[in-house]
């Protein structure tokens, strides 16, 4: 089987959990890498070795005829234009790119105009899809609820870390919250209720964080804190429910599904490397599903590789998205799990809900 050579642009902490994952990938391997920003590109080469090269710009990737694939992990309001300049030089070439897609609503003529060429081959990262305990959710929703009505997706967290530059504390490069952070949700909301939005209401605040920080005299604006309501075309609706000052939380990710015939609901620990070594153990994952008849909740574990644990902070899932990823581009699946119209719907969802939380009117997303 021949080796796959990736192409790596951005080393930030996203980046770096492409590496670690990607090392445990049979079959790949990283060949060249983008990091303009000194100290990552340090990072990176301590992890790569002397024998990759890192580059400060995106050019010397795009003209090397070797790399089979590219990942695109550098900061949101990157993306876009990193997309167009693959497609003006190589529209071919399998490009998974983290969420969001893009970040601000006006850039949507821009993505319109990106060839097919590109963005059927175009994977965006939503990593939440391959965590082991939400798969199983998913995996688990239509036989225990006989067809979900109502779902509910609540994520108690710390708050954004920090990232190079400060770029993450800023709306105008994140694309806000509801769209650098939940637009995973939404994308499961889509997912796993197989229906399109067609109203979004939202209430949400910068209540905690970041306000006593100064970046060049300007305060972070980023929300802290939201709910989100969905109206799907299917009749099913969906709530998200965020809270990034709840560090102490037991589960960070806690997702319910309820139909005609019963419940499922998954509860999904942070990441490890922030669990307080004098609580013992970390907890483990559970899968719980609740019949009407007969009534019973029964729960079991969903366990986590130690070893894809320790590779990154989402549960092994990146692990999974890169196996996937790898059989598109040796041409094994037909297409990408995640769609370019996957990731353009879900950052139309999270800008919707920030229009809405700023209004206080129902969007159409």
């Amino acid at each position: 089987m021949k080796t796959l050579r990736y192409g790596i642009v951005g080393c930030g902490m996203m980046g770096h959990e492409h590496l670690a994952n990607i090392a445990l990938t049979p079959g790949v391997e990283v060949a060249r890498v983008c990091e303009p920003d000194a100290a990552m590109a340090a990072s990176a080469r301590a992890r790569l070795g002397p024998a990759v090269p890192i580059e400060d710009t995106l050019a010397p990737l795009l003209a090397d005829p070797t790399l089979d694939a590219l990942v695109i992990a550098s900061p949101n309001h990157c993306h876009l234009g990193q997309l167009e300049a693959i497609a003006a030089a190589r529209p071919a070439l399998p490009v998974l790119v983290e969420k969001p897609l893009f970040t601000d609503a006006a850039d949507l003529a821009r993505l319109e105009r990106l060839p097919a060429t590109l963005t059927e081959r175009l994977w965006v990262a939503m990593e939440y899809r391959y965590m082991p305990p939400i798969a199983a959710f998913l995996g688990e929703i239509d036989a225990a609820t006989g067809g979900a009505v109502m779902l509910t997706i609540r994520e108690h967290r710390y708050p954004f870390l920090e990232k190079v530059g400060n770029w993450n504390r800023f709306n105008r490069n994140t694309g806000g919250t509801f769209v650098e952070k939940c637009c995973h949700f939404f994308d499961l909301m889509r997912l796993a209720l197989r229906s399109e939005p067609v109203r979004i209401a939202a209430s949400a605040s910068q209540a905690v964080n970041h306000l006593d920080e100064r970046y060049d005299g300007e305060v972070p604006d980023i929300i802290d804190n939201g709910y989100v309501l969905v109206d799907f075309a299917s009749g099913a609706r969906a709530m998200l429910e965020l809270n990034m000052f709840a560090d102490g939380s037991r589960y960070q990710e806690e997702l319910s599904a309820v139909g005609p015939t019963g419940k499922v609901e998954v509860f999904v620990p942070g990441p490890q490397r922030f669990w307080p070594d004098h609580l013992g153990d970390p907890p483990e994952a559970q899968l719980v599903t609740s019949p009407r008849q007969p009534k019973g909740p029964r729960a079991r574990p969903v366990p986590v590789d130690p070893g894809l644990i320790a590779a990154g902070d989402h549960n092994g899932a990146t692990f999974y998205q890169h196996q996937r990823f790898a059989d598109l581009v040796r041409g094994d699946l037909a297409r990408a799990d995640v769609t370019f119209a996957d990731g353009l719907a879900a950052v139309r969802m999270g800008l919707a809900a920030a229009e809405a939380a700023r209004r206080g009117a129902v969007v159409v997303p």
